[in-house]
């Protein structure tokens, strides 16, 4: 079983700064893509970022210039480091993994979210 941990939520001014992390644990084989996805109350779940396992990035155009995705592929780690925050960031944020096992060629794989909260 594949697990996603997520850290480094919290609440922060407007202008000021957040470090998402999220860890893969289990019997994982390899990793595609990895990304961030949120969730803001009354709205559907969104894209924020993702990175391939060669680096290639895709970024909302809402948080283009402000968010920067990035990860460790030995740690099987994926960062989102947020800049400029904006109160229409709030959301709960959601970290994402494409996962190949030995038994599955391919499996989402879902954190159980982790609460940013920017506010004055």
């Amino acid at each position: 079983q594949v697990q996603l941990v997520e850290s480094g939520g919290g609440l922060v001014q407007p202008g000021g700064s957040l470090r998402l992390s999220c860890g893969a644990s289990g019997i994982i084989f390899s990793i595609y893509t990895m990304g961030w996805y949120r969730q803001a109350p009354g709205n559907q779940r969104e894209l924020v970022a993702t990175v391939t396992s060669g680096g290639s990035t895709n970024y909302a155009d809402s948080v283009k210039g402000r968010f920067t995705i990035s990860r460790d592929n030995a740690k099987n780690t994926v960062y989102l480091q947020m800049n400029s925050l904006k109160q229409e960031d709030t959301a709960v944020y959601y970290c994402y993994a494409r996962v190949r096992t030995l038994t599955n060629s391919g499996i989402d794989v879902w954190g159980e979210g982790t609460l940013v909260t920017v506010s004055s």
